[in-house]
């Protein structure tokens, strides 16, 4: 298979000088095409970071992202995110079809193909009647649902998912993570998930990349020996699974961890990295929010 994704010796730190915060270092890894690619980690440990960095949403400060070969200078036209807070990434005044469509509206399409377009992603996840109805009127779950449809819908090379099951409940999050494997193997999507849930990456993930505490670096990377076909009981019970959870977990525990100073360990400066992500996070959401408003006047 193809290299989709490659991220050589990325590097990110906020601020400047003796309080500037590491939150990634020197990580290198490549996910290829077609590949369903989990990274875990220790909370707070840069993934948020990392993940904007790949797509583009801030520059980082050394090291290089590149897409099917093309560096990422800017949010590349075939990239789509699904977050983990759905409330706020769907737009409450648009229809569920509406919010499907919405990348689609800078695209060279015709109304009948952007609306074609999101009724496929719609039925792809299992939504398939409700488009007419808004974000409000869903459960949690099937408004996840919603926005892994609209990241579909733009058929992108590469999809990133950050922690995007975190916000539901159990029963729900299974459902999710199953529908993720199907729609993934028929449409052989390339994804790239982040998630804290070392189950959740065992389960989902064609490997799994574990991170070291901040700042972060790749631990290990690990095959996932696993049936293409999972079970939510059957999976999860199988010795191969078990085993391969627990060197996950034992990994983030007690594995190599990058070299340190005693400012980048310090509380302080994990929460100001905390900070300047939310900013970071709060700035973007804005910008879109006003943009979308604008658009569907």
């Amino acid at each position: 298979m193809p290299t989709m994704l490659e991220v050589t010796g990325l590097n990110h730190r906020y601020g400047k000088g003796d309080g500037a915060h590491v939150a990634v270092r020197e990580l290198s890894f490549s996910v290829d095409a077609g590949e369903l690619a989990c990274i875990v980690g220790p909370s707070g440990c840069g993934k948020s970071t990392l993940l904007r960095c790949i797509a583009g949403l801030i520059p980082p400060t050394g090291g290089s992202v590149r897409l099917h070969g093309d560096e990422v200078s800017g949010v590349p036209d075939d990239l789509a995110v699904v977050f983990q807070d759905y409330s706020r990434s769907l737009f409450p005044w648009l229809t569920v079809a509406r919010n499907v469509e919405f990348p689609l509206r800078w695209r060279k399409l015709s109304k009948q193909e952007r609306a074609e377009r999101a009724q496929e992603a719609l039925d792809a996840v299992g939504l398939s009647g409700v488009g007419k109805k808004f974000p409000w009127q869903l459960s949690g779950g099937m408004q996840q649902r919603v926005s892994i449809a609209r990241a579909l819908a733009s058929k992108p090379a590469l999809l990133i998912m950050d922690e995007p099951f975190a916000s539901v409940d159990a029963q729900t999050r299974f459902e999710l993570e199953d529908l993720l494997r199907r729609v993934q193997r028929e449409q052989q999507s390339t994804i790239l998930l982040v998630t804290h849930d070392i189950d959740e990456s065992v389960y989902l993930g064609d490997r799994v990349l574990v991170l070291s505490k901040s700042p972060a670096t790749i631990v290990a990377d690990l095959a996932v020996d696993l049936p293409a076909e999972r079970d939510q009981i059957a999976t999860r019970e199988s010795a191969k699974f078990v085993t391969l959870r627990g060197e996950v977990a034992r990994l983030l525990q007690g594995g190599p961890a990058a070299p340190e100073t005693a400012a980048e360990t310090s509380d302080e400066a994990t929460a100001t990295a905390d900070a300047a992500e939310w900013e970071a996070t709060e700035e973007a959401a804005a910008e879109t929010g006003d943009s979308a408003k604008e658009a569907s006047h």
